[in-house]
């Protein structure tokens, strides 16, 4: 791939990374940052595998943001990982998704490093904001 083409793809994410960094996600881009994370993290987690795709922009990172900010229980930390941009750090975080197909967009809540629940991307496209914001708050309500 050519150096212009690899600088205008970081420009055009900059702001679908700041929509969950600005609401507290915390970024990881390597594979050392994955593996890092990890390691020291034995609490409630929310990862969120983010994309450029529609629905990523229009469901998946309002619907976790806003989950985030209306929930009362909510995990300990919140971490994302870039599909197709930071591939490293998303191919190490979707090892820890034992039984879980990739996909993009998709959410995970960990306890204890273990998905104790997942949401697919064919959970967030085709339904509402509301629906995956209940489907998230509810894990929460039962994990953290």
């Amino acid at each position: 791939m050519s150096m212009a083409y690899e600088e205008y793809m970081r420009q055009m994410v900059k702001p679908m990374r700041a929509e969950l960094t600005n609401a507290g996600f915390e970024e990881l881009t390597s594979e050392e940052d994955v593996e890092q994370f990890m390691k020291d993290e034995n609490g409630r987690v929310l990862v969120v595998i983010n994309s450029v795709c529609g629905c990523a922009a229009g469901l998946a990172r309002p619907a976790a943001t806003q989950a985030v900010l209306n929930s009362d229980k909510k995990p300990s930390r919140l971490v994302t990982v870039f599909a197709g941009q930071d591939k490293d750090a998303t191919a190490k975080m979707r090892d820890y998704f034992e039984g879980y197909e990739p996909s993009s967009p998709s959410m995970a809540l960990l306890k204890e490093g273990k998905v104790v629940h997942f949401i697919p991307r064919h959970e967030i496209e085709g339904n509402s904001i509301e629906a995956i914001m209940q489907n998230l708050e509810s894990s929460f309500e039962k994990y953290c």
